[in-house]
């Protein structure tokens, strides 16, 4: 049920989630900080099993849901938790008068886990706004939607076509089409881009896509060429100088 992906730091996979005909697999990080307590990052359906594992690792104290479109299962995961703190970007509070808020994740510095887990929120984009997060122990940035990778054959029919099309399946983790045409606020996009680039990161989970195990940052570079061509980060000699 949870699988060891580095140090404290462990994953689940959820049940398939349907969203406009199209199939999404599920997946939550559950990490351990420094006190003991756990933090989990786009929690997936609850099931007894899983909350067995989860509570035999310590005390749930965070729930994150990660973007806006990461929301499915937070009502049950926050019934069985009540004293657990929900954070989520501003614009998920909007949607969700349902849930109760304890933060909103806008900026990272201050945050009650900083100095173990960093991160940076991505906005700027109709679709979605997205919390990126990166856990130091185990070296590892997760991305929710923001970068994906779907094996071919996962989708079927006409939906497959339009998968490809979208970029969504393909040989190495891209941003799909339709988040890149959303984005209508390219410069904050870059500013935390530059963020990103600033983490020693050597591994990555996505919600929608194996997880990477090397060459963190190269991967991110190759997926965000679109937006930042001559690569991004304070060591390029065009820093600052994007179009």
């Amino acid at each position: 049920m949870l699988e060891e992906f580095g140090q404290d730091f462990w994953l689940a996979n959820g049940p398939v989630v349907v969203v406009a005909g199209f199939r999404y697999p599920t997946r939550m990080a559950v990490i351990r900080l420094g006190g003991g307590s756990l933090f989990l990052w786009s929690p997936v359906a609850l099931t007894g099993e899983l909350r067995e594992a989860v509570d035999a690792l310590g005390e749930v104290r965070w729930l994150i849901a990660p973007n806006t479109l990461h929301d499915h299962f937070l009502t049950e995961w926050q019934r069985t938790y009540p004293t657990a703190a929900l954070h989520a970007p501003p614009r998920l509070r909007e949607q969700r008068k349902d849930l109760r808020f304890s933060g909103d994740l806008s900026d990272g510095s201050d945050a009650p886990w900083s100095g173990e887990i960093d991160y940076v929120v991505v906005d700027g984009n109709w679709i979605t706004t997205e919390a990126v997060f990166f856990h130091a122990r185990s070296r590892t940035i997760l991305f929710t939607d923001l970068i994906q990778q779907f094996n071919p054959g996962w989708f079927k029919g006409w939906r497959s076509i339009i998968a490809r099309l979208d970029g969504m399946v393909t040989s190495q983790p891209r941003v799909p089409r339709k988040f890149r045409y959303a984005f209508y606020a390219r410069d904050r996009a870059r500013a935390a881009l530059r963020q990103i680039a600033a983490w020693p990161a050597d591994q990555i989970v996505m919600a929608h896509g194996s997880p990477i195990k090397k060459d963190a940052q190269a991967v991110v570079r190759r997926a965000f060429e679109w937006l930042m061509p001559c690569h991004y980060g304070d060591a390029c000699a065009c820093h600052g100088n994007y179009t």
